[in-house]
């Protein structure tokens, strides 16, 4: 081999181990690059926080409806003409006073028939009482024979069935005296005339209508609290609301009853308010804003709504213990400004992540957790 073949040996195999060094450098620097990578997957940052017990207090706005603290229809009960109308729309009227008259003239036949009857029933049998009582004193005499027995007998007998008719005519002419009665039509309260249906000359029968009475010196509020709300609500029975005719004014009330139960429909339990509207700003009918004070009895776990994840099948929050993740199931309460109640199988010192996910698997570890 010439010199000049030797050089260029040389040469070729320089530039082969620099290409050898460079592909080594290469791979240890890829290496190292997937090291970085697979302890950053490693090291994930997971924000937690301690779970630590908490009062839940809220104020809820719920819809709610006024209407008449009293309210009646008031219908014919006999058959006639309306012969008067003495209110119109929007009178106010006393307990007892007539609104309307209704003109039944067979009504009026019958309850004088009834009239006429009780007086001769009531004459036979003062009559007959009269005649009895005379031949019980002759009979009670010294001198024997003056009375037969039987025609004592007889005598009272007659009175008693007089006496008899006499009180199925009291009883009669008092029947037709209160249908009578039915012919004045009168306001059954204190209130307002909301409705009227019929004028004068109209026929009118015991289905129709002729006024709507309201007392409207006093409402009932009523709203339907969702039942997660019904143990919760304040021992307050004192609320305020408001109403779309006075935007700028709150209306106070008083809680006077529940219903007790629950409605199957609507999941709701329905409380009664009392309100006063001697000014009579407020109107029966109207819709109101009820404003409710809520706060739990007994103390809560309140977490940051990300806490709670949701799937198909259930609600959990993920526990750290012992540097691995626990699923643990919980129930929802109510929703405050801070987050979410929460119910479960967890205790005060837990740590639970900020963010709740299905990808985060159960037992799952290796993560760095910052607080």
């Amino acid at each position: 081999m010439t010199n000049n073949h030797k050089n260029k040996f040389n040469h070729m195999r320089s530039i082969a181990f620099i290409n050898l060094v460079i592909i080594l450098a290469a791979c240890g620097n890829a290496q190292q690059e997937q090291e970085k990578v697979n302890n950053s997957t490693a090291q994930d940052t997971v924000p937690v926080f301690i779970l630590k017990q908490d009062t839940v207090k809220k104020t809820v706005e719920l819809t709610a409806e006024l209407i008449p603290y009293e309210s009646a229809e008031l219908f014919a009960k006999v058959q006639g003409f309306v012969r008067a109308m003495k209110v119109d729309l929007g009178d106010h009227v006393k307990k007892g006073q007539t609104l309307a008259v209704i003109e039944a003239p067979e009504v009026d036949s019958r309850f004088a028939e009834s009239a006429a009857a009780l007086q001769s029933a009531k004459a036979k049998w003062a009559s007959s009482k009269d005649n009895y009582e005379r031949l019980y004193r002759a009979s009670q005499a010294k001198t024997p024979g003056i009375v037969a027995p039987v025609d004592l007998e007889r005598t009272r007998n007659s009175m008693l069935a007089d006496s008899a008719t006499y009180i199925a005519a009291s009883k009669q002419s008092q029947a037709y005296k209160a249908i009578s009665g039915y012919l004045y039509i009168t306001a059954p309260f204190d209130g307002v005339i909301t409705a009227r249906k019929a004028d004068p000359g109209a026929l009118v029968g015991t289905n129709a209508m002729l006024l709507t009475v309201q007392n409207n010196h006093t409402l009932r509020l009523r709203a339907a609290v969702p039942e997660i709300y019904t143990a919760a609500a304040s021992t307050s029975k004192n609320i305020d609301f408001r109403v779309d005719a006075y935007p700028t004014q709150r209306f106070k009330a008083v809680l006077t009853r529940k219903s007790e139960t629950i409605d199957p429909a609507t999941r709701t339990e329905l409380w009664e308010f009392q309100v006063d509207n001697s000014d009579h700003l407020l109107k029966a009918g109207a819709f109101a804003y009820v404003k409710i004070n809520l706060e739990r009895g007994t103390s809560s776990f309140i977490v940051p709504f990300t806490a709670v994840a949701t799937t198909q099948e259930k609600k959990f929050v993920i526990r750290v213990n012992k540097g691995k993740a626990e699923w643990v199931d919980v129930r929802q309460g109510m929703t405050v400004d801070a987050g979410v109640e929460i119910f479960g199988n967890i205790s005060a010192g837990d740590t639970l992540l900020k963010k709740a996910t299905d990808e985060r698997k159960p037992g799952s570890t290796g993560f760095w957790i910052m607080k």
